[in-house]
């Protein structure tokens, strides 16, 4: 099956402070790249949220915050999902964090219980601070399930 389509509309949405989750969403957006799909990265705070059902995936990169929370510059991305009609939308949420919190990326997990609801959610990943190059392999099959998913979208 080819897994290529111009038309295919990706958005990435992240925040970072520490420069780990932004790592990622880097590794990712070249994953991405290599289906040559459209494909945009962008920082939450750059992102028009009420262009969220434009899109045929969407990405979501955070960090975690406090006790396993979800940073409060993403919390309108949250409930824009919840708002919206995007039970087409093919999405996937990663984040990073410290396993020394009791919460290991607790933002994934509220963000991976919303997107079940609302959305056809496909892959979830954590990753410890930044990633290595053993998850590479992880990285690239997050993206491969998710194009794999839009592809079986447009397909059925």
């Amino acid at each position: 099956m080819a897994l290529t389509n111009y038309n295919t509309k990706v958005a990435i949405i992240y925040s970072s402070i520490t420069g780990n989750t932004e790592e990622l969403m880097n590794l990712l957006f070249s994953y991405f790249k290599s289906y040559s799909v459209n494909v945009t990265k962008v920082k939450i705070e750059n992102f028009n949220l009420q262009t969220i059902s434009e899109y045929d995936a969407i990405i979501i990169g955070t960090y975690t915050w406090g006790n396993g929370e979800i940073p409060a510059e993403m919390r309108s991305l949250y409930h824009e999902f919840e708002r919206q009609k995007v039970a087409h939308l093919v999405t996937g949420v990663v984040g990073t964090g410290d396993r020394f919190y009791p919460h290991f990326c607790g933002a994934v997990d509220e963000f991976k219980d919303m997107l079940y609801v609302h959305t056809i959610l496909t892959a979830t990943m954590k990753i410890e601070l930044t990633p290595q190059q053993q998850e590479h392999p992880k990285c690239e099959k997050f993206v491969r399930l998710l194009m794999e998913r839009m592809m079986g979208q447009r397909t059925a």
